[in-house]
C-alpha cells in the first residue's frame, strides 16, 4: 500500500487500477479446458491412425544375380479388404546411386521380385507400400 503525499491516505492497487471482471477467470479456464480436450483427442486419433497402417512391408533378403539384375524377397502385411496396394523397391549401387527401381502389386505374405538394373547393384532399399487412404509408404 502506498501513501499519497498530498492527502496522506493509503491507496491500494485495486483502488487505483480496478479489479478484474469476475467472469474472466472462469471463461479462461473453460476455453483452456476445451482446447486441451480437443488437442488430446486429436493426438489420440493421430496416434491410432498412424500406428495401424493398412499395408506395411519389409525386405527380408536379397541376392545380386548378375550385373543387371537383383532379386529380393519382400514381406508384405495387408489388412483385410485392401485391394489396391502398391509397393516399390529400389536397387542401389556401391556408390549409393539408384540403378534400378520396381513398383509391384503385392500379395499378402512373401513377394519375390526381380529388379532390373542399369549396372551392378549391391543392395535393395524398401521404399514402402501404399494403399487407398494411406498415402505415406510403409
Amino acid at each position: 500500500m502506498t501513501t499519497d503525499p498530498s492527502t496522506g491516505s493509503g491507496q491500494g492497487l485495486v483502488d487505483r487500477y480496478g479489479a478484474p471482471a469476475r467472469w474472466q477467470r472462469p471463461v479462461i479456464i473453460g476455453v483452456a479446458t476445451v482446447l486441451a480436450v480437443v488437442g488430446i483427442g486429436w493426438l489420440a486419433w493421430t496416434a491410432s491412425f498412424h500406428s495401424t497402417p493398412e499395408v506395411s512391408s519389409e525386405v527380408i533378403t536379397y541376392e545380386v544375380t548378375s550385373d543387371h539384375e537383383i532379386r529380393a524377397r519382400v514381406d508384405v502385411r495387408l489388412d483385410d479388404g485392401v485391394q489396391d496396394a502398391s509397393c516399390r523397391v529400389r536397387a542401389l549401387a556401391e556408390d549409393k546411386t539408384a540403378v534400378g527401381e520396381l513398383a509391384f502389386t503385392p500379395v499378402a505374405g512373401t513377394n519375390e521380385v526381380v529388379v532390373r538394373t542399369e549396372r551392378r547393384a549391391t543392395t535393395v532399399e524398401k521404399l514402402g507400400c501404399t494403399a487407398v487412404g494411406q498415402p505415406r509408404p510403409r
